[in-house]
Formats: C-alpha cells, sequence, structure tokens
C-alpha cells in the first residue's frame, strides 16, 4: 500500500498542495492563451535587420536570404493583424509603409498614441499625404535615429539621406546577424539529426540502449508530491513572488524599468528555488542523519568533467531537431499561437547591458541548475524506481512542461523534456543534463540577443 506508514499530517498537506497547485497550474495555463506569442516580434524583427542589412549582402547571395522584400513582408505581416492590438511602434511602421495616400486614415488616428513623438511623426505623416510635394526638415526625426530601421522607413517616407546613420559598417553589421540567425539554427539541425540517425542506428544494431544505474534518493511518491506541489508550486510559484517582489520594488525605485523588470525576474527566480531545495536538504538529511556537501547525493558526476560535458553538448544537438519539428507541426497546425514565455520578449527588447546580463545568469545558469536538480535529480529516478525507466521519462518529462505554464509551449517542452530525461539517464551524469538544459536556454537567449536592432 502506498501510503502505509505515512503520518495524516504529511497525507494532509500533500492534498492541500495538490489542491492550490492544480489551481494554480489551471489559471496559467489559462491566462497563457491571453500572452501573445513572442514569434510574431521575432519574425518582424529579423524582417527589419534583412532590411538593414541589403546593401551588404553580396548579388550572389541575396535570393538566400532576401526572398521578399522585408519592408513589404513587414507591411503584410503588420495588416493582418487588427490596428487596435498592434503595440505603437508597429502602428506607426504600418502607417509608414503603406501605399496608401488617403488621409481619412489619419483622422483621429493620434489619440491612439500616448508617445507624443509618435504623434508628431502622424502630423507630419499626414501633411505628406495631403501634400505630396511636403518636404519635411529631416532634423525634425533626430529624435528616432535611437531607432535605425523606423529612422531608415522615415526616410525613404520623405526622402532624406539616411547614410550618416544606416552606414555601410552597420549595414555589414546587420549582414552578419542575418547570417547566423539563418546559419546556426540549421547548422544545430544537420549535426543534430546525424547525431540523432547514428544513435538510433546504434541502437537498433545492439538492440538495446545503453542506460547507466541511476540511482534514487529512498523518498517515497507522497515525498514528490511535497517536493513539485508543496515546494516548487506552492512556496516557490506563490508565496515567494510576494517577497522578491517586494524587495526588488523597494530598492529599484531610481532605477530603469527595464533593470528594475530584470531584477525582478532574477531575484524572483532564486526565492522561487530556494523552498524546493530546502525541502531537498530536509529530506537528504532525514534519510541520512546528516547531508554533507562532499557526497554526490544525485548523481552529479561531474568527473570527469570532458565526458559530462561532452554528453550535456551531444543530447543537446539530438533533440535540437526534434525541438523544432515538434514547433514547426505546431505553427502549421495552429495559427497564431498564443502563450510565450514573457521572458522571451523582454530580452528581445531589452537595451540595457547590465540587464541583459542578469537576464542570461538567469536562464543560463540558475534556471538549469535549479530545475535539473528538481526533475531530473530527484523526480525522474524515483518514478523511474516504482514505475520503470520509460514511465519515468515520460511523466517527468510532461510534469517538466506542465510547469511552466504555457499551452502553446508544452508540446516543444515536453519534448525538450524526454531529452533532458535521456540525456541524465544515458551519461549516468545529472551535470550532463545541466549543460544540455543550460546549451538550450543559451542558443535561445543568443538568438533573441542577435536579433536586437
Amino acid at each position: 500500500m502506498i501510503f502505509k506508514n505515512i503520518s495524516k499530517s504529511k497525507l494532509t498537506l500533500a492534498f492541500i498542495s495538490i489542491v492550490i497547485t492544480f489551481f494554480v497550474w489551471q489559471q496559467g495555463l489559462r491566462d497563457s492563451l491571453n500572452r501573445p506569442s513572442v514569434s510574431f516580434d521575432i519574425s518582424q524583427k529579423e524582417q527589419e535587420i534583412a532590411e538593414l542589412s541589403v546593401q551588404s549582402i553580396p548579388v550572389n547571395l541575396k535570393k538566400f536570404f532576401i526572398v521578399n522584400n522585408p519592408v513589404d513582408q513587414i507591411n503584410k505581416t503588420l495588416s493582418d493583424v487588427s490596428f487596435e492590438e498592434l503595440t505603437e511602434r508597429n502602428k506607426l511602421i504600418r502607417i509608414i509603409t503603406s501605399e496608401s495616400n488617403d488621409s481619412l486614415i489619419y483622422k483621429n488616428i493620434s489619440k491612439d498614441f500616448k508617445d507624443k513623438n509618435f504623434k508628431f511623426l502622424i502630423d507630419e505623416i499626414e501633411k505628406k499625404s495631403n501634400n505630396n510635394l511636403y518636404k519635411a526638415n529631416s532634423d525634425k526625426f533626430d529624435l528616432f535615429k535611437g531607432d535605425r530601421f523606423l529612422y531608415h522607413l522615415l526616410s525613404r517616407k520623405f526622402d532624406f539621406d539616411d547614410s550618416a546613420l544606416i552606414t555601410k559598417s552597420f549595414s555589414r553589421k546587420m549582414f552578419f546577424k542575418i547570417l547566423a540567425i539563418r546559419l546556426i539554427p540549421l547548422l544545430t539541425i544537420l549535426i543534430g539529426s546525424i547525431l540523432a540517425l547514428k544513435i538510433l542506428w546504434k541502437t537498433i544494431s545492439l538492440k538495446k540502449f545503453g542506460w547507466k544505474e541511476i540511482k534514487s534518493l529512498d523518498l517515497e511518491l507522497i515525498d514528490m508530491v511535497l517536493l513539485i506541489a508543496g515546494g516548487f508550486v506552492v512556496l516557490g510559484e506563490v508565496v515567494s513572488p510576494l517577497f522578491s517582489i517586494t524587495l526588488v520594488e523597494l530598492f529599484s525605485k531610481n532605477i530603469s524599468n527595464e533593470l528594475s523588470q530584470s531584477l525582478k525576474i532574477f531575484f524572483g527566480y532564486l526565492f522561487m528555488a530556494i523552498p524546493p531545495l530546502l525541502i531537498v536538504f530536509y529530506q537528504i538529511k532525514s534519510l541520512n542523519g546528516e547531508f554533507t556537501f562532499k557526497k554526490d547525493y544525485l548523481q552529479f558526476n561531474f568527473f570527469p568533467i570532458k565526458y559530462a560535458t561532452i554528453q550535456g553538448i551531444k543530447g543537446w544537438l539530438t533533440i535540437v531537431p526534434f525541438v523544432l519539428l515538434i514547433s514547426l507541426i505546431m505553427n502549421s497546425l495552429i495559427d497564431n499561437q498564443n502563450g510565450s514565455n514573457p521572458l522571451l520578449e523582454i530580452v528581445l527588447n531589452n537595451n540595457n547591458y547590465l540587464s541583459f546580463f542578469l537576464l542570461f545568469v538567469t536562464t543560463t545558469l540558475l534556471a538549469p541548475l535549479f530545475e535539473e536538480i528538481i526533475f531530473r535529480g530527484i523526480l525522474l529516478p524515483t518514478l523511474s524506481r516504482d514505475f520503470g525507466v520509460i514511465s519515468g521519462i515520460i511523466v517527468s518529462a510532461f510534469i517538466f512542461a506542465l510547469a511552466h505554464l504555457s499551452l502553446g509551449e508544452m508540446p516543444p517542452l515536453f519534448v525538450l523534456g524526454i531529452g533532458l530525461a535521456i540525456t541524465r539517464i544515458a551519461s549516468g551524469s545529472l551535470f550532463s543534463s545541466v549543460i544540455m538544459h543550460s546549451l538550450w536556454n543559451g542558443l535561445t537567449f543568443l538568438n533573441l540577443f542577435l536579433l536586437r536592432t
């Protein structure tokens, strides 16, 4: 019997945790449907970089990098979305790139803009639409030099020279960006596909998969409930943010909004990780009578470091094609998927380097280490011991995907969770899955960093 010799207080605590987790997760998944997909912004940023790089792309390569006119493509994409749903910048871009000169479209439109500089631009565009011979003083647009793509569009609209800002060196920089944005994923997919086929062939030839011994702590399923539902969700996702947000708001009154936002994410993650890790600490202590840092309770198996690192890199490369394939299938089946992680949009639109560094540390170091300890260090071995390795991999991957509270991202996260679990078991090292997780987040982070214009 699963619950024999378990105290009533422990059962009660586990039951309450499950109930709270159910309501928190179902509300989180429901809210994710109202969050826009970041893929829209990513696609637009890529087109913006392509336009800014045009003068530096070699003639023989243009057909590979510029399939359709980037400005026309952006206008088409923005026109497919309700005007009211667009950001102020995108509303402005849609108006500037519109071929229509009908002055009626500008009537009362400035009321949609809170930014006074954008309102000024609307007035200038209206003057131009009323009188095609109208020549605006280009100095008026110096306010927008911080947004090079927007400034470039204005130079086309009002026929002034933007070469002092969109220099050849800047355009060349944009070309190298678009080169990296297009080639890095392709190379990763190619290498990953070859590795996956190699592993598949080896498995078929040997008629077995090379699982390493996986050691679980002497914990019960109810301990997993208390760890995931009680520690990760109730204390980590519900209680901890009350302290972290209050702390940051108390000390961030005189700093920029971008930095304040990043500090909330950084400390929010730290505070969220503390309760589950404390529970792990006391669970291990209760089993062994003490907790010794020198003991490898979770099979990190750092050494040999070269082997563990290579296994992590191999796992990352191998899973990339599968995750991207699932993402493509989801995109083809469901138009305009919502529910992207809000952190992606924050990274994409961030221009503060200290803020960027905090987000980098959070996504590539803190998140992989913490999540791997919980999901592949504790949960996976326990489930594998009680229900078998295959079931352990599937269930732990499902819970991992569910915990990210995004319906749109659940299928690819589920596949990623399976890949992380297989790497953990195949390598016999939790450190390998940490490396793999860090590389996955790092590639996403790098792509978003390159997309900044």
